[in-house]
């Protein structure tokens, strides 16, 4: 079986990817919770089953990674794991969207 070297340090060039990485992630729950515009659409769109594989994905990633971050990349990514997190239960207790009636001409 292959060893894993631990990185405890890591490279300037790895940090900016896993904050990429992790900057994604979010980014795309954050659209999935309708807190951002879909830049395809314009809109802003909600679809929390999204959220939850981008939250899910982060949660994965900061288990799997423990131990092995940097302490600005430990505190950015738990930064974004609360955030979306507290947009999911906030989102998931609002009432689903009223669609207005058309007006009368």
């Amino acid at each position: 079986m292959a060893e894993v070297q631990k990185d405890t340090i890591g490279n300037r060039e790895d940090t900016l990817r896993f904050l990429d990485l992790v900057r994604l992630f979010s980014t795309q729950g954050m659209m999935a919770l309708g807190k951002l515009a879909n830049p395809a659409t314009g809109k802003a769109e909600k679809n929390l089953d999204a959220a939850r594989l981008f939250i899910d994905l982060l949660d994965m990633l900061e288990r799997k990674t423990t131990g092995n971050l940097t302490p600005d990349e430990t505190k950015i990514l738990h930064a974004a794991l609360t955030d979306l997190r507290l947009m999911f239960v906030e989102e998931s207790k609002a009432p689903a969207a009223e669609t207005k009636p058309e007006e009368k001409k």
